[in-house]
């Protein structure tokens, strides 16, 4: 046996190589992409957290900033309200007064670098208030400054050229709600106003000023240098604020193309979604005019508290994910290396492993094929790999001894077991065959002796009725015409009673029965059963549903449809002893898009059907409600709609009530 390795393929020892590296690499194999993974998920997830902070903290910025210079013009309208300068101007003759306040208004402007100041008598300033919060509020004696929406008109009413200044051209932009304007002409105004006292505290006008944020680019750019200072971002990335009126920038940094500013562009569909159509604030990722910015987008609110627009802070997020990539490039190009370090020194240090492994692994590919005598035989190493092979040989020896006994007493065991199964097998099945015959022959048995008694004992009864009510109704002539309708429901009863015994003869004889076909409208034959049983619906307190969608027509006995909803009917009133309601829905029943018939459903609200009677509810005999029922209804109304091709199936849920579904085609089955 020594030679026995000699004889081991050489795509064996290369399998046993290969093994003996992979037990070596997996482990930094598994731990590379476990690495890379919790890197990319924790470092990606994390990064995406700062950047997201980081612009919700410019955001507050801005926004701080954008609520001081709102509150720089509301304290420059309101000082000029409260200051004597004016208040001794409007004291000049009234011949001079007009001019003085004019000019005084006109330096005041310039010096506060306002866009439009304005002083109204108490009587225009009430005009003014229905428009204008603000103006509302100086007329209760309460300065207020809001952002507001000034029309085009309006705006060339204070000045042509804030009306010009305001008119932006409507770029079309991708991915931006459908809009069919080709210009915006409304202003984005800081509006201040506040009320003008005489010496007595009189109320005698309203002061209003304000500034145009429409291609107010000075304004814009300050609050980004604000916002992002140079420096403030790494890896080259670039800060802007925008301003919106709605959805269209009237006043941005971003650019176009060039130096050319992207106003008049619009935001994107989602943005304006959450922004002003929920009125959340947006932070996260969002493209922006030609690039993706990590971005910040708030609602702008006016003296009404309605969205008038938004204003915007971002950065560029190219370069943060640029960054990202190369950090994921550089750790995965220091684990390959290690991973060819390691197996360099695997290769070098498990080569004295790999010869008697091999031949332990040819040993036992040898008794695979049935070689029982093949043994690993001497190893020249005397380790513990040596010491293994010496122990499997002896382990072969015995094995090899206890399996040619046990394959003997298997072999005899194996006989006998599949012998005594298959008689096992054979008396059981008999056995079942035997006992559904025999439960069956008693239950039909059951059935003839039940038809023939009913048939005997209620055609006579039924026989005496008929006659009487037609003696009655020839004694009574024209006076029966009050009850005509109970006289004839009475005959229709008598009629279904002797349809039901026939029915019942019908299954102990089936084939001395053929059921007479004619069209049937199933929500017309559903309002008969309905008037059948109001009596039930009425002392049960059950609320009757209706939902009918479908029009088709069916072929079919109507008395022996009548009797199966009827039967559904009055077994979902029961199981509704306290009340509840009963649903009817009449549906299409279609198959691949072919029209096949249509389903009629009875829902009760009740407390629904055990699963293991379920299983057993259309067997004949079966039933929930002992000793009252007889378990026929089920199983004779089944029968009858699978006799014209339909079925009747079942669903329910405990606690939930029970489905009844009659499937039925528009023409049975031949």
């Amino acid at each position: 046996m020594p030679g026995l390795g000699n004889l081991t393929p050489p795509s064996r020892r290369r399998s046993i190589r290969a093994r003996l590296l992979l037990l070596a690499l997996v482990p930094l194999g598994i731990v590379l992409p476990l690495t890379m993974a919790v890197l990319a998920y924790w470092g990606g997830d994390y990064l995406d957290h700062l950047l997201v902070t980081k612009v919700r903290s410019d955001l507050a910025v801005a926004h701080g900033y954008f609520e001081r210079v709102t509150e720089g013009v509301g304290r420059s309208v309101a000082s000029l309200a409260a200051s004597e300068r004016l208040a001794r101007t409007l004291r000049s003759p009234h011949g001079e007064a007009e001019q003085a306040v004019t000019a005084l208004l006109d330096s005041t402007q310039l010096e506060y670098k306002l866009d439009f100041l304005h002083f109204s008598d108490v009587d225009h300033s009430q005009q003014d208030a229905r428009t204008w919060p603000v103006i509302a509020a100086a007329l209760l004696g309460q300065a207020s400054t809001e952002t507001e929406v000034f029309s085009g008109p309006q705006l060339f009413t204070i000045s042509p050229a804030l009306a010009m200044q305001a008119r932006t051209t409507i770029v079309a932009t991708a991915n931006a709600r459908p809009d069919r304007r080709e210009s915006e002409t409304r202003g984005l105004v800081i509006h201040s106003a506040a009320p003008v006292q005489d010496a007595n505290g009189r109320l005698i006008g309203v002061l209003s000023g304000g500034v145009l944020l429409n291609k107010n680019l000075d304004f814009i750019d300050r609050l980004n240098a604000i916002v992002y200072p140079a420096g403030a971002l790494p890896f080259g990335s670039a800060g802007t604020a925008t301003l919106f009126l709605d959805d269209v920038r009237i006043a941005t940094n971003v650019r176009l193309f060039g130096d050319t500013r992207a106003i008049g562009t619009r935001v994107s569909q989602a943005v304006y979604d959450t922004v002003l159509g929920a009125g959340q604030t947006w932070l996260d990722r969002a493209f922006v005019v030609s690039d993706w910015y990590v971005s910040a987008y708030e609602p702008l609110l006016d003296g009404r508290r309605q969205r008038i627009g938004m204003l915007y802070v971002g950065f560029l997020e190219g370069p943060f994910v640029e960054t990202r990539q190369q950090a994921f490039t550089v750790v995965i190009a220091l684990f390959v290396a290690a991973m060819l370090i390691a197996g360099v020194f695997a290769v070098l240090w498990a080569r004295r492993v790999f010869r008697p492994i091999e031949r332990m692994h040819a040993t036992m590919h040898a008794i695979e094929r049935g070689d029982a005598e093949a043994r690993v035989g001497n190893v020249p190493c005397q380790d513990e790999l040596g010491v293994v092979a010496a122990h499997f040989d002896r382990l072969l020896d015995r094995l090899h001894a206890q399996a040619r006994a046990l394959k003997r007493w298997g072999e005899s065991l194996d006989a006998k077991v599949a012998e005594r199964t298959s008689a096992l097998e054979q008396a059981v099945t008999d056995l079942k065959a035997a006992q559904s015959q025999l439960v069956m022959n008693e239950k039909l048995a059951a059935i003839g002796q039940l038809t023939a008694g009913i048939a005997h004992e209620i055609n006579n009864p039924i026989a005496v009725i008929q006659g009487n009510l037609d003696v009655l109704r020839d004694l009574l002539g024209p006076q029966a015409d009050p009850v005509a309708p109970e006289i004839k429901l009475i005959h229709e009863q008598v009629q279904r009673i002797r349809l039901i015994v026939a029915k019942l003869l019908q299954f102990a004889r089936p084939q001395d029965y053929v059921g007479y076909l004619e069209p049937a409208d199933p929500a017309q034959l559903v309002q008969d059963c309905l008037l059948l049983v109001r009596h039930l619906l009425k002392t049960g307190s059950v609320a009757v549903q209706q939902l009918v969608d479908s029009t088709r027509p069916i072929i079919c006995n109507k008395n022996e449809l009548q009797q199966v909803v009827i039967n559904l009917l009055v077994n979902a009133i029961q199981a509704m002893p306290t009340g509840g309601v009963l649903k009817i829905t009449i549906e299409d029943w279609d198959e691949s898009d072919m029209p096949l018939g249509i389903r009629l459903i009875v829902e009760d609200s009740g407390p629904g059907i055990g699963e293991a009677d379920l299983a057993r509810l259309f067997q004949p005999f079966f039933t929930t409600k002992k000793p009252d029922g007889n378990g026929l209804g089920l199983w004779v109304s089944k029968n009858l709609i699978e006799r014209y091709g339909g079925r009747l199936t079942v669903s329910s849920l405990p606690g939930e009530g029970a489905r009844f579904t009659v499937w039925l085609r528009h023409e049975p089955l031949a």
